[in-house]
């Protein structure tokens, strides 16, 4: 397989000020951020640098987003890669694709984003025969995590964080948790993204007990029918 067919080098930049995080989350990030910006500095004083992140939680809750935002704010490539696309029924291919992967990133110096991370652990969960080939598997992520230089940043995302293997679990320096918005912010975010309309497009009724990904779905949903209610009615 092509690598240029496993990859997304994404060119989409989102600042970091757009995320939606807790306030205990937004200081990890922002102290991972100062730890790469000024990498040279700790290493001469022999200060490791974290660059191995897990994000893990509820879906739609802005994982991805913040990844994108970290390699924004560090000036970075971002390389995405969905495990999902590349597990193949020969797992010796698999870790293949992997190795191509990281080695890309590397070459780059870029943040390298995992996304769907837990394929790893739901796949070597799944059928018993294939148990020997993907503990390889896992012990070709683990070499590649283990040997990853500092200049580089390795992000894995996942909803299901209780099916990976704990043996990759312990190689992130950071494990982050994404929970469910509270209605508090998501009245925020609602404020946030209806603003940029006209005041008679942003009537709608909020629904909570949602994913940030879902809430901005309804309410984009809800404002196009307001938009063409209002082109109908003055036609």
């Amino acid at each position: 397989m092509n690598i240029q067919d496993l990859i997304i080098k994404d060119k989409e930049p989102v600042d970091l000020n757009d995320v939606f995080l807790s306030q205990d989350n937004r200081l990890q990030i922002d102290q991972l951020i100062k730890e790469q910006l000024y990498v040279e500095h700790l290493q001469e004083y022999g200060l490791p640098v974290n660059n191995k992140v897990l994000l893990f939680g509820s879906s739609g809750c802005g994982k991805t987003t913040t990844a994108k935002a970290i390699a924004n704010a560090i000036h970075r490539p971002l390389i995405v890669l969905n495990l999902s696309n590349i597990i193949n029924s020969r797992i010796g291919e698999t870790s293949q694709n992997i190795k191509q992967v990281f080695d890309r990133a590397i070459r780059d110096k870029a943040v390298l984003f995992l996304d769907e991370f837990d394929q790893i652990g739901k796949a070597r969960g799944e059928d018993e025969n294939d148990v020997g080939e993907m503990r390889r598997l896992v012990n070709t992520m683990i070499q590649l995590i283990d040997y990853l230089p500092e200049q580089v940043m390795l992000i894995c995302a996942t909803n299901h964080i209780d099916i990976i293997d704990f043996a990759l679990i312990r190689r992130f320096q950071l494990k982050i948790s994404f929970e469910m918005p509270t209605k508090e912010v998501l009245d925020h975010y609602y404020d946030k993204i209806l603003a940029r309309f006209p005041i008679e497009l942003q009537q709608v009724e909020r629904r909570y007990h949602i994913s940030f990904a879902e809430a901005k779905d309804y309410a984009y949903t809800l404002v196009k029918a307001n938009l063409i209610r209002l082109l109908e009615e003055r036609s």
